[in-house]
């Protein structure tokens, strides 16, 4: 009535050499690397319309910290050169804040102190740069 199975299952070809492994660890390296990344891109946009050094400082300490995940390899930089109003700074800081909470989540998941502080630092200074000035 029914046709037996000619290929190995699943389950048994996850064991084989030619499948690629990666640990935890790994996966949570790449997955801060990756929110770190994005943190380092919105910090560089924002570095474009406002001169600060702690913006400066910040984005290299995220460089520094996505070279170290990443084995060495620096991350890719764009420049940015666009014309920027009040509100996007805004939604920029607001977007800067989240992306430091979720790298915040992973490097503690994975308990990488430098990483943390690191995150919660920039979840501080965006959460206080990101408030509208009250009038």
């Amino acid at each position: 009535m029914y046709e037996p199975i000619r290929s190995k299952s699943v389950h048994t070809m996850a064991g084989s050499a030619d499948f690629p492994h990666r640990s935890r660890e790994e996966e949570l390296d790449i997955q801060l690397a990756g929110h770190l990344a994005a943190l380092l891109a919105v910090t560089d946009e924002l570095r474009a319309t406002t001169a600060s050094t702690e913006l400066d400082n910040a984005a290299e300490e995220l460089a520094a910290q996505i070279a170290r995940l990443r084995g060495g390899h620096p991350p890719v930089r764009a420049s940015v050169a666009t014309a920027v109003h009040e509100p996007h700074l805004t939604a920029l800081h607001g977007r800067a804040h989240a992306l430091a909470g979720r790298a915040l989540v992973v490097a503690a998941s994975r308990a990488d102190t430098s990483a943390a502080i690191l995150a919660a630092r920039q979840m501080e200074y965006h959460s206080a740069a990101g408030r509208p000035v009250a009038a």
